[in-house]
């Protein structure tokens, strides 16, 4: 599965972005499709996550703030960001693997670019 992910930038402390992952020539059928977000210095982070049937479980950090959908043709995963603050600013990846879910990234097979997120404070 190619990904590809984009709508990174830079917003204010209290703001939103929204990013996306798509998927290449074929649909996330079968796929957990996770997001993963690395500061400077600092291990790869997990996000959230999304299955094919749209169950979504998030990282403590996040939860309550992001929330992970994906659109009815099955082939982009968005991650809403609200309520934004400076410690979530990081590259965020997306990433999908075959089968059940996890919070390791260590255990995904397939990765999209990195999305820059700059929260100003």
């Amino acid at each position: 599965v190619q990904l590809q992910a984009s709508g990174g930038g830079l917003v204010q402390a209290g703001g939103s972005l929204r990013l996306s992952c798509a998927a290449s020539g074929r649909t996330f059928k079968g796929y957990a499709v996770g997001w993963f977000r690395q500061a400077p210095g600092k291990e790869r982070e997990f996000v959230g996550v999304i299955m094919w049937s749209n169950s979504t479980w998030y990282g403590d950090s996040v939860k309550g703030r992001f929330t992970i959908s994906k659109d009815s043709a099955g082939t982009t995963v968005a991650l809403q960001m609200d309520r934004l603050k400076p410690e979530d600013t990081a590259d965020y990846y997306c990433a999908a693997r075959p089968g059940l879910w996890s919070p390791n990234a260590a255990h995904y097979d397939f990765w999209g670019q990195g999305t820059q997120v700059t929260v100003s404070s």
